[in-house]
């Protein structure tokens, strides 16, 4: 049975096929999209362990972390 890691992100609705693309393109799939607690929709994806280097899995989280703080407005 794999292995999963997982991920969520925010989504800014003029821009979710571009995000969810981005993430695919590295390997996520998306599990399903909730709405958050500030009322924006956050996105659940999965991958299977091991696919990606871990220097890849570390600029994906920071990408996660960069478009929280954009969408919290932040950055």
């Amino acid at each position: 049975m794999p292995a999963w890691e997982y991920i969520t992100t925010p989504l800014l609705i003029h821009n979710t096929a571009a995000i969810l693309n981005n993430w695919g393109s590295e390997g996520w799939e998306l599990v399903q999209i909730v709405q958050g607690p500030e009322g924006g929709l956050v996105a659940y994806l999965k991958r299977p362990v091991g696919d990606e280097s871990s220097s890849a899995a570390a600029a994906g989280a920071a990408a996660a972390a960069q478009a929280a703080k954009q969408f919290e407005g932040q950055a």
